[in-house]
């Protein structure tokens, strides 16, 4: 899997990292059974067992085994009008990430 970060993310998330590994989550709090989810991302400071690496050459990069099922082979992450959005080839993953959601 590889996540590429624009420049325009980065600087956002320079500002407001608070975790050492970037964490490729799909988010399924609230929105009913484990298939029912959003495609996001949060800074975590641990790596555990069932994690595999994600390529990325801006931050260390990490997503659990059992939910790449749910994010393409390549996946962007762009900052746009105030809000982060995650994409791939395919289409949007998740147009709507706000900086609050994340720290």
């Amino acid at each position: 899997m590889l996540l590429t970060i624009t420049q325009q993310a980065k600087e956002q998330l320079d500002q407001i990292k608070n975790g050492y590994y970037l964490q490729l989550w799909y988010d399924t709090k609230g929105l009913g059974c484990g298939v029912n989810g959003m495609p996001t991302f949060r800074f975590v400071d641990e790596k555990e067992s069932f994690h595999q690496d994600v390529d990325c050459e801006t931050y260390p990069a990490i997503i659990a085994s059992q939910q790449q099922t749910f994010f393409s082979q390549k996946v962007k992450l762009d900052f746009i009008n105030g809000m982060f959005r995650l994409s791939s080839p395919e289409g949007i993953l998740n147009p709507f990430i706000s900086v609050s959601s994340i720290v």
